[in-house]
C-alpha cells in the first residue's frame, strides 16, 4: 500500500506537552485546595479533552459538575498563561516533518484538545511545515475516537482512508484510525505504553520519528 497522507496526534505525537499540561493541572488544583499530581499521572488523564482531564484529576468525593466546570474554566486560563513554557517538538519529528515535506506527503494534526488551543499551539511550536489541515476539538465534531473529524480531512484532501496513516500515542488514537478505515500506528515516545495502543487497535509501533519513514 502507498500511503499518500499522514495524520498525526499532537500531544505526546507530535509534542511533548505534558509537563505545562501538569503545571496548569496543578495550579487548578491547588486554587481548590487539592492535592497535586506527578508528571506520570497526569500523562495518563491526557487525550480525551479538558473536562476528562479535570474530572480524573479531581479527588473522587468532589467531582460535582461545579467543580469540573469550574476546574475546566481555570485550567484553560492557567494554561493559557503558561502552553509555550516547557513544550517542545520531540526530538526527530522536526526531521521526520521535514522529510514527508520534501516527499510530498500530506500531513494533518486532528487533537482531542480544543480547537482555539490546537490552532494557537501549532502556529507557535509548529509553523515550519505547511499542514495541510488542523482540527482541534469544536463543539460541531465529537472528539476522538469518534471518526467523524478523521473522515473529513480524508474528504478535503480527496483521498480514500486506506490511503492516509493516523499516527498517535493512545488506544484513542488508535481506535479512531481503526473506525476511520485508517492504518494506525503507535508512536511509542508518547504518553501511553505499547500494550494500551495494542489493545486500541494499532497495526504497528514505531520507536522514533524516523523509523515512519519508510512507510511512505
Amino acid at each position: 500500500m502507498k500511503f499518500k497522507a499522514i495524520i498525526f496526534d499532537l500531544d505526546g505525537t507530535l509534542l511533548t506537552t505534558e509537563e505545562d499540561i501538569r503545571d496548569a493541572a496543578n495550579s487548578v488544583l491547588r486554587n481548590f485546595g487539592y492535592p497535586e499530581h506527578d508528571l506520570q499521572t497526569i500523562q495518563g488523564f491526557v487525550g480525551e479533552g479538558i473536562r476528562a482531564l479535570m474530572i480524573k484529576a479531581l479527588p473522587e468525593s468532589e467531582r460535582d459538575e461545579k467543580n469540573i466546570q469550574r476546574g475546566c474554566e481555570l485550567f484553560k486560563s492557567e494554561y493559557a498563561n503558561c502552553w509555550t513554557n516547557k513544550s517542545h517538538p520531540y526530538p526527530g519529528i522536526p526531521e521526520l516533518l521535514d522529510g514527508l515535506v520534501n516527499s510530498d506527503i500530506s500531513i494533518s494534526i486532528l487533537s482531542n484538545k480544543a480547537d482555539f488551543a490546537t490552532q494557537e499551539i501549532a502556529a507557535k511550536l509548529l509553523s515550519r511545515w505547511p499542514f495541510s489541515i488542523i482540527l482541534g476539538a469544536t463543539a460541531g465534531n465529537p472528539r476522538k475516537p469518534d471518526p467523524n473529524a478523521a473522515l473529513i480531512i480524508a474528504n478535503r484532501l480527496e483521498l480514500a482512508p486506506h490511503e492516509i496513516i493516523f499516527m498517535g500515542d493512545t488506544s484513542i488514537d488508535m481506535q479512531t484510525a481503526d473506525a476511520a478505515g485508517m492504518y494506525g500506528i503507535g508512536a511509542l515516545w508518547g504518553f501511553r505504553p505499547a500494550e494500551e495502543m495494542v489493545a486500541g487497535g494499532a497495526r504497528i509501533l514505531l520507536r522514533a520519528p524516523q523509523d515512519l519513514m519508510p512507510w511512505f
